[in-house]
């Protein structure tokens, strides 16, 4: 057992930095992830179209209260209650109640359950497994063909579930609440997007599919996508609230991880398990030492480290044990020129956060080397 799951002074993701690149409930994932320790980069890649300026929606109102649909699919709690308060703030809510309330009602999941009778509603049936696919299967089950379904969507895709109501002989309304753009100021996707390529971020998350694919769009307009798609294969983990977020992530060839639950919750507590798991941990002068993103555990303290000394100590935990070359430890520092005087400042600073100087070894006109304990020299050899 590490002696940092004793310690309740850091959070488990005290050391790493993550991106969230949610427009809605940013403040509160954020706010998860920060009390479990995390540095926190925000950039929202996208915004939302507001409610009550949103003539799409307006317009789809008005047609469902004009022509009543058969069947209502609610899928989300705040884009139900969105669609209400919208329709009352342009006058047409006690209409669009009195029709919804002769139609059949399906509601994917608890939280739209309670959204639906709280508008005084009662939806027909729900999933217990809050999945769209179940409500797919039960209404081409029981048969579409004639019908005409009004989809509550709520900027998130619906891979193939209004084609194949359709190819069942449905006419189908979409209902877009929630509508997402583009961010009006991009530079903060434009630093997420470079900390990513530099690794400076140690996962990234996604709270929604167009937020994935406008994020990748950005990279592909500022010709970063390789560099992008290759942080997120190997060194940046892309974590999603549910398989539907991760479908553009998965046409570019990323794996993603994804908690059981499609909550923020759960998520946080993915993280909370993975990112310590991929921290390089190694048994150094005596010292248990964790490397993570922007800091160190050395037997269980948290210790911050600059961001050249986190270059030289990955460069040297690579082969650990062996001696890097200064030249070679120039290379990994960012911007540091040809002047090898750099290496000799940076590693001072890293040895000083470290706080415990014998960790890293200096070795006369070759370079420096991390003491790893001999009992552990076998095991890395090969390294």
């Amino acid at each position: 057992m590490y002696e940092e799951e004793q310690r309740p002074e850091h959070g488990p993701l005290a050391g790493f930095t993550v991106g969230v690149t949610a427009a809605r409930r940013a403040d509160e994932l954020g706010a998860l992830l920060q009390r479990r320790g995390a540095a926190v980069l925000h950039a929202p890649a996208l915004r939302i179209v507001p409610l009550a300026d949103d003539g799409e929606l307006l317009a789809a109102t008005k047609e469902i209260i004009h022509q009543v649909p058969d069947i209502v699919v609610a899928t989300t709690a705040i884009g139900f209650r969105g669609w209400v308060e919208a329709a009352d703030g342009w006058g047409l809510g006690e209409d669009l109640l009195s029709r919804l309330g002769g139609v059949r009602i399906l509601a994917r999941g608890p939280k739209v359950k309670g959204a639906i009778r709280a508008a005084g509603l009662t939806e027909e049936w729900s999933p217990s497994s809050e999945s769209m696919a179940e409500v797919l299967d039960r209404m081409l089950e029981e048969g579409v063909e004639g019908s005409r379904i009004a989809i509550q969507l709520h900027g998130e895709p619906l891979p193939g579930f209004v084609e194949a109501l359709r190819e069942g002989g449905a006419e189908v309304v979409g209902v877009p609440v929630y509508r997402w753009m583009p961010p009006e100021d991009i530079g903060p996707v434009d630093r997420l997007l470079d900390a990513t390529v530099s690794r400076g971020l140690d996962a990234l998350t996604f709270t929604s599919a167009p937020a994935a694919a406008s994020l990748l769009s950005r990279a592909e307009e500022r010709e970063l996508l390789p560099e992008v798609l290759a942080a997120l294969h190997h060194d940046v983990l892309p974590a999603c609230v549910g398989p539907v977020t991760a479908l553009p992530l998965q046409a570019r060839g990323i794996d993603t991880v994804q908690p059981e639950r499609f909550r923020l919750g759960p998520l946080v507590q993915l993280l909370c398990q993975e990112l310590p798991a991929r921290a390089r941990s190694l048994p150094i002068a005596g010292h248990r030492v964790e490397i993570r993103g922007h800091a160190v555990l050395v037997d269980g303290d948290l210790k911050p480290v600059p961001p050249a000394g986190m270059s030289l100590l990955r460069a040297l935990s690579r082969r650990p044990g062996w001696v890097v070359g200064r030249a070679e430890l120039l290379r990994a520092l960012p911007g540091a020129g040809r002047d090898e005087h750099a290496v000799e400042t940076a590693m001072a600073r890293l040895r000083t956060a470290l706080g415990a100087p014998k960790l890293i070894q200096t070795v006369v006109k070759r370079g420096y080397r991390l003491a790893l304990d001999p009992a552990a020299d076998a095991k890395y050899a090969d390294v």
